[in-house]
């Protein structure tokens, strides 16, 4: 006999940990979450500033490669993504960014009615429990806390927001507060000095509830879909295939590389491409995959002539004294992310809105580590770096299966800057960051400029180099986007999958559009008025 649940949730990350919480909250429903990695309970999982470690660590991390891509001369770019519990909030920087509200007005106004700021405002401030305390704009008494992060910063933190006001970016103490424009600290997903990742707000309540079944290295190869509509999901687990019936409905939360994977896979997707794949074609719509957004993002890096967390982490008795630190007080860098403040700002005055982001980190990594990103292993030298990023690229991939094997890694076709729009406001942002650094309060402490150096000047220099050195700040989405047309859409605004009773696509896949900051946060907040809607829609 089959195995049977109410829910099956494919994907524990972001939005599927939240979906399980919420799902399982009344009792009322069996909720079956398959989750193809294994367990969050990892030292450099819970360690915040351990996710340097997690990069290229194939036990938590897919590992993905993009296509060698022509606008980023030719690199096939690294796509790190979680395959552990708790998703990729189980290995990325934990900033906490809600996005513009302008973005959401823009969801809205493509025809997906519910989804507006003031829709998703209200579900930002359920899910939250921020530690700056709630008012207007921040939720309270929320399953997930949010760090203010106002302790242990880096002195020059400081310089940076000063540099940032005298160039004329006004501090903001709330990124996600009345405006987004400005510079200051970043909240974090960190509580009590360890990584508050969804599996560790969400999904780790849920699994005390007798409703609520998490199965781990349980690989999903296909959405079981009878007479149009989804029944169950067949899965791998080692070398044994099951399958698991849903008397209710199948949520897929694989995230944007594989959601669309999964539905292609199940014969829902591009129907030339799966013919010749040899996969029957239950529902032919090439939206399946398409219109991939991201966000393209370079460092700039500087010598200092002070401390930076350079001369703390080198050291092997500096490590000792951090790891000391942590231990005894919950303190120090291995307690934060390295992303201490940041920022969005205009790359031209006639914009209605920021249009890039930033990152100061009092650190630097020039010099690579083999098998890590060496956040934990700096320059021997003091180094401070800032980054940016784009907000609302105008270039567009696609995610495409490779083979009809559910364990091969789809094609990924990232597209980075294959528009001049894209290409032409990067030019004016990396200008902005030697701005930034000409400033008195940065300048005084700067002994030189490494990255790109000095000599590259011209825009065509300038160009080269940040196709050369950008790469994706790993916010893929929009590969199953909603919308009212399945002519140009994957998901109805109750996330149902066009032409596919029982199904819906419940992630980072799903948004409309790209949101102008980091993913994490939204992609909780689709899980969290996702559940309501599956729930509004319960037999």
């Amino acid at each position: 006999m089959d195995d049977q649940t109410d829910y099956i949730i494919v994907g524990a990350g972001s939005a599927g940990c939240v979906l399980a919480e919420r799902l399982t909250a009344s009792g009322k429903h069996r909720v079956t979450v398959l989750e193809a990695g294994g367990t969050d309970r990892r030292f450099f999982v819970m360690l915040p500033l351990g996710y340097g470690k997690l990069f290229y660590d194939p036990a938590v991390n897919w590992l993905y490669k993009t296509e060698p891509d022509p606008g980023l001369a030719g690199a096939r770019d690294h796509w790190p993504r979680g395959k552990v519990l708790g998703g990729s909030s189980s290995i990325n920087a934990m900033v906490y960014i809600r996005g513009h509200r302008a973005d959401y007005e823009e969801w809205a106004a493509a025809g997906n009615p519910g989804w507006g700021w003031d829709d998703v405002l209200s579900a930002y401030k359920a899910m939250e429990d921020t530690e700056a305390g709630g008012d207007d704009w921040r939720g309270k008494g929320g399953p997930l806390f949010v760090s203010a992060n106002r302790k242990g910063l880096h002195p020059l933190v400081k310089d940076y927001v000063a540099a940032c006001e005298s160039a004329g970016l006004p501090h903001n103490p709330d990124f996600n507060g009345a405006e987004q424009e400005g510079a200051g600290i970043y909240q974090m997903t960190i509580h009590k000095a360890r990584r508050n990742s969804a599996a560790r707000a969400f999904l780790r309540p849920a699994m005390k509830r007798p409703n609520c079944r998490v199965i781990t290295g349980a690989m999903v190869t296909r959405v079981l879909v009878e007479e149009g509509r989804a029944t169950g999901v067949e899965y791998r687990i080692g070398t044994e295939t099951r399958i698991l019936r849903a008397r209710a409905e199948v949520i897929l939360s694989g995230g944007a590389i594989n959601s669309p994977q999964l539905l292609q896979l199940s014969g829902i997707g591009p129907g030339a491409l799966l013919q010749g794949l040899g996969i029957p074609v239950l529902r032919d719509n090439p939206n399946v995959g398409d219109h991939l957004s991201d966000h393209q993002g370079i460092n700039y890096t500087w010598k200092m002539r002070v401390p930076t967390y350079n001369d703390e982490l080198r050291p092997w008795w500096g490590k000792l004294i951090a790891g000391m630190k942590y231990v005894l007080a919950g303190a120090g860098p291995l307690a934060k992310s390295i992303n201490h403040a940041g920022g969005f700002f205009r790359t031209s005055p006639d914009l209605p809105r920021p249009n890039m982001q930033l990152y100061m980190q009092a650190f630097s990594t020039l010099i690579p580590r083999e098998g890590e990103r060496p956040i934990l292993t700096p320059d021997p030298f003091p180094g401070m770096s800032i980054g940016l990023s784009n907000c609302r690229p105008t270039s567009r991939g696609h995610i495409r299966l490779r083979s009809a094997d559910p364990l091969a890694h789809p094609v990924i076709t990232a597209n980075a800057f294959s528009t001049d729009h894209d290409v032409q406001e990067m030019l004016l942002a990396v200008k902005y960051l030697r701005h930034l650094a000409a400033q008195p309060p940065l300048a005084r402490l700067i002994a030189e400029e490494l990255r790109p150096g000095p000599e590259v000047v011209t825009d065509e220099a300038l160009t080269a180099d940040f196709r050369t050195r950008s790469g994706t700040v790993y916010h893929p989405s929009c590969t199953c986007r909603m919308g009212p047309d399945a002519a140009t859409s994957v998901v109805d605004a109750r996330l149902r999958v066009h032409g596919v009773a029982g199904l819906r696509v419940i992630d980072a896949s799903s948004f409309p559009n790209l949101i102008a900051g980091n993913t994490n946060a939204p992609a909780m907040m689709l899980g969290w008025k996702g559940a309501e809607l599956v729930l509004a829609d319960a037999p």
